[in-house]
């Protein structure tokens, strides 16, 4: 086993094969990672976060017909020529922004979906003996005035090593649809994890932390993923996995202070729009403009 639990890590892991089932029937072709999050799609921002990070190298874990999620990163020169033709120059750069270099990206086909878990070990032959970062492109944290949550967990992983999880407060009675942490010290921001539960019941729940969708992980963690029974739901969990390799290394809990939001669903996928809409300097104005305008129209309702 590798003893090194510090070194650099420079390639992340996104998850892109699910079926979006929620938002069908706006899902039936487009990938739900390439549903737009006011002016980019998921996948895009949860890239960006990170390349914030350090990160260099972008691996997308896939399913059969999600090319889309791959292409939206590959240069089309076409349409670079066509908007310096017509001097969009603000909008040019935007597609730059989206293009990811040859060779820096790559998509492994998870053909038989089993899980989140199946989905990492997916990526094992890529990454090989390299610690790693995860991104569930779901989950998308706010932090206009801070390091994404990605370059946080960095800051965390210098300083402590081994295996980070970002992990947030939910409320008591929702304990039970996330995977809940038990940490050494409630109080704390920075603290060590001493077990993880996946949905557990309310009078069971050790804390109120959930997992939110962010990780750094050791290599260690396929060998675990690759000889594990499949879990609840007949699916290779990850917490099993993450459960079996805290026996022998370490796993920190990192509390988030920005807002997060799981776009997994309708109403955390529109609020994150209207959220992420309000602290963008381009469409804020405009955003509490419309706003008040509905919101004018509400009070106009209950009056009558």
């Amino acid at each position: 086993m590798n003893k090194d639990l510090k070194r650099p890590i420079k390639k992340a892991v996104f998850p892109v094969a699910g079926l979006g089932t929620r938002f069908l029937p706006a899902t039936k072709v487009l990938p739900k990672e390439m549903l737009p999050l006011v002016d980019r799609p998921l996948i895009q921002r949860a890239v960006e976060e990170a390349r914030e990070a350090g990160i260099e190298e972008f691996i997308f874990v896939s399913g059969r017909g999600k090319t889309l999620v791959t292409e939206h990163f590959e240069y089309q020169p076409e349409l670079v020529i066509a908007l310096k033709e017509k001097n969009k120059t603000e909008l040019l750069e935007k597609v730059r922004n989206s293009n990811l270099e040859s060779g820096f990206f790559s998509s492994i086909l998870q053909q038989n979906p089993k899980g989140l878990g199946h989905a990492v070990w997916c990526a094992s032959k890529i990454l090989g003996d390299e610690p790693f970062a995860l991104l569930l492109p779901d989950v998308m944290v706010l932090a206009p005035n801070s390091k994404s949550c990605t370059a946080q967990m960095m800051d965390v992983y210098n300083e402590h090593g081994g295996n980070i999880i970002a992990s947030a407060h939910v409320a008591r009675e929702d304990v039970s649809k996330y995977g809940i942490l038990d940490v050494a010290d409630k109080k704390a921001d920075i603290t060590a994890i001493n077990g993880m539960v996946e949905k557990p019941k309310i009078d069971e729940a050790p804390s109120t932390l959930s997992i939110i969708g962010r990780y750094i992980l050791q290599p260690e963690i396929f060998t675990i993923l690759e000889n594990q029974k499949e879990g609840s739901g007949g699916e290779i969990q990850l917490t099993d996995a993450m459960r079996t390799l805290m026996q022998t290394q370490k796993f920190t809990s990192m509390l988030l202070k920005d807002e997060y939001f799981d776009c997994g669903h309708h109403t955390g996928f529109i609020e994150a729009n209207i959220a992420f809409a309000l602290a963008d300097p381009e469409f804020a104005v405009q955003m509490r403009a419309i706003m008040a305008k509905y919101l004018k129209s509400d009070r106009n309702a209950e009056a009558a």
